[in-house]
């Protein structure tokens, strides 16, 4: 299993919210090239995405199915590359300081011939995919305007002001 672990500089709610945004998946998810789909109910347990994953013209097109999801604290999910396999990938949420956000990422290969190839270096080149996941999860995460809450106007500029 790989286990990687990131802080990210926002909130848990925040860093859920690009979770949750299943058409930003293949802005973060290092190795997936194009978002087909996405149910509308993502990320409820049993919503998909639908995906391409790998480059072109050897893509293949699969899915990832949700588990579990707990907001802001834990995200499971099933990511598809068929034939080759499925992955079990569990996203970890806890507050860090006072407006941060530990991330632990765990991903380990659940069925299909991948099983075969488990060992220390399968689980190395996962942590450093996983490593750039992360960085990618949190440039999003961070650099994500925050969701207005009702009581902010635009401004001339676009820009969220208090009332």
């Amino acid at each position: 299993m790989a286990h990687t672990e990131r802080t990210i500089a926002v909130p848990p709610d925040q860093v859920f919210a690009v979770l949750a945004d299943g058409w930003t998946y293949a802005d973060w998810v290092v190795g997936t090239t194009h978002i087909r789909d996405v149910d509308a109910d993502w990320p409820a347990p049993g919503a998909k995405i639908h995906h391409k994953v790998g480059p072109w013209p050897v893509s293949l097109h699969d899915e990832t199915v949700v588990l579990k999801a707990d907001p802001p604290d834990r995200l499971v999910l099933r990511p598809r590359i068929r034939p080759f396999g499925e992955l079990t990938v569990v996203f970890r949420l806890a507050p860090s300081g006072r407006d941060g956000t530990r991330v632990v990422l765990e991903e380990d290969i659940a069925k299909g011939p991948l099983r075969w190839v488990r060992n220390k270096l399968n689980d190395l080149l996962m942590h450093g995919r996983n490593k750039e996941t992360l960085r990618r999860l949190a440039d999003i995460a961070e650099h994500r305007p925050a969701r207005r809450t009702g009581d902010e106007h635009q401004d001339s500029a676009g820009m969220a002001r208090h009332a």
